[in-house]
């Protein structure tokens, strides 16, 4: 295996002439880097990446650590930081918690091993000794995702959870709905809450009152049961709302599934608009109606903004908001 001094003198050049051409530290005439980049080729000399982080004080390695990988959402938004890390040069290592503090705590005892330059955060814990643990281990960059991070001296990158759940409900109104329900995310969570806070607003706007309100907890099973509870709740006779307003798509998933169990049609008993876009929001029966969010544009950003803040740590934290937009498919029917 070829050697940093193979490559230098093959090139002709010192050894600290090859390290200036491969970790761009110094300017180097092109006729020598041209030399030391052909040496390298002909000789199929690859770095030794523990030599260049001891130089350097750099491994090119960012960590993630993440809620849950089994929610669509999350994988969509990773897809989009692993496409980054890969064009930038540097290695992902994903960290699935499920949420579970002690677990969060020995993957940051892992990844201080592993002496990452930087770290992502995108999780849906409410627990506030969360954000405390992680102002107390964390000693990198930091960029947290789709929430906001009190305290914390991170860039946060999220979409405007009360805007879209304003314009989810909005879509309903437009549609002629004045009887609407919503099945919400933990209100403890800030995007679910401010989703929530969305609703309210619109209805507030059309002079409407809130209608039945239920809190899920982001998962189709929590969707089903969560559509159960209210229809087991009316008073005989009682009429269903006419349209639901779900604070995420695997949520929407159950509850299209117990109100269909129950007899209902979709959306010409009840319609249904959900949240977040997962690629499965195309396939259910029917399709669903839903407010996107721009999930590998959010994996992107934050990942190239993580990489900024490495390159350049006396940046000042920001915050980035993207739009989310809506989707009309077929789940929503128009009442007027």
């Amino acid at each position: 295996m070829a050697t940093i001094k193979d490559v230098a003198k093959q090139a002709g050049v010192s050894i600290s002439t090859v390290s200036h051409v491969l970790n761009g530290t110094r300017f180097v005439s092109e006729d020598k880097a041209y030399r030391v980049r052909q040496a390298v080729e002909a000789l199929n000399y690859k770095p030794s990446a523990v030599a260049r982080s001891l130089k350097t004080n750099k491994t090119y390695t960012i960590g993630m650590l993440t809620g849950s990988n089994a929610n669509p959402f999350f994988a969509e938004v990773i897809h989009g930081v692993e496409a980054t890390c890969y064009e930038r040069g540097y290695h992902l290592v994903l960290c699935n918690s499920d949420d579970n503090l002690d677990k969060q705590a020995s993957y940051l005892q892992t990844l201080e091993e592993k002496r990452i330059d930087g770290l992502l955060v995108m999780s849906a814990h409410s627990d506030p000794g969360f954000f405390e643990m992680l102002r107390d281990r964390c000693q990198w960059p930091l960029v947290i995702l789709d929430c906001q991070a009190p305290g914390m001296e991170a860039d946060v990158i999220m979409e405007d959870p009360e805007q879209g759940g304003y314009e989810a409900t909005r879509h309903l109104l437009n549609n002629g709905h004045r009887s609407i329900a919503c099945i919400s995310g933990p209100a403890d969570l800030s995007p679910s809450s401010q989703r929530l806070a969305g609703y309210h607003r619109a209805l507030e706007e059309s002079g409407i009152p809130a209608g039945w309100i239920i809190e899920g907890r982001l998962t189709a099973e929590s969707g089903f049961e969560a559509a159960n509870r209210l229809l087991n709740g009316l008073d005989d006779g009682q009429q269903p709302p006419s349209a639901l307003f779900v604070g995420n798509d695997l949520m929407a998933m159950g509850v299209i599934c117990a109100l269909q169990t129950r007899g209902y049609r979709i959306p010409d008993d009840i319609s249904v608009i959900g949240y977040d876009d997962i690629e499965l929001a195309s396939y259910t029966s029917p399709p669903l109606t839903t407010i996107h969010q721009p999930k590998a544009e959010l994996g992107r950003l934050a990942a190239d903004t993580l990489i900024k803040r490495i390159e350049n740590p006396g940046r000042k934290p920001e915050v980035k908001t993207l739009r989310s937009t809506l989707v009309e498919r077929q789940s929503v029917k128009t009442t007027m």
